[in-house]
């Protein structure tokens, strides 16, 4: 239908003249309320909000002196964070002559690991940043 034709329909009718598709050959308009069209449009998107699950970054802070009580105690808190659906960061902060020794750092991330018990995964390293180690872990998939 010729662009005139369309327009003039349009304004017969009292409605607008909306183009949909403008890189379609050839382009695609509807006739429709403009207005009407565009509350639902937001209507839509903001149901499509609501629906989204935040997930939000926990941070674990350990010292390569830390004590045997209070990393499994660490290792349970980052266990209730991934089953809430939350990303962990673990941060080993390493102090004076510590950093020499960066290989006890990644240890102790290994050794965290293997202490949580909810399935997860290994979303970023374990990288050397500073005098920190970091590992960043996040909840499975569901399938």
């Amino acid at each position: 239908m010729k662009l005139s034709d369309a327009l003039s329909l349009a304004e017969e009718r009292g409605v607008d003249l909306v183009e949909i598709s403008p890189n379609a050959l050839p382009p695609v308009a509807k006739l429709l309320e403009y207005d009407k069209y565009r509350y639902q449009q937001e209507k839509a998107a903001q149901e499509a909000k609501k629906k989204v699950k935040k997930v939000t970054m926990k941070g674990i802070r350990l010292s390569v002196r830390i004590g045997e009580h209070d990393l499994n105690f660490k290792a349970k808190r980052s266990c209730e964070f991934i089953t809430a659906g939350n990303k962990v960061k673990i941060d080993v902060v390493m102090r004076g002559r510590e950093q020499a020794h960066a290989d006890l750092a990644f240890e102790l991330i290994k050794k965290f690991q293997l202490l949580i018990t909810v399935p997860f995964i290994k979303e970023a390293g374990p990288t050397k940043m500073g005098n920190t180690v970091s590992i960043i872990i996040g909840p499975q998939a569901k399938a």
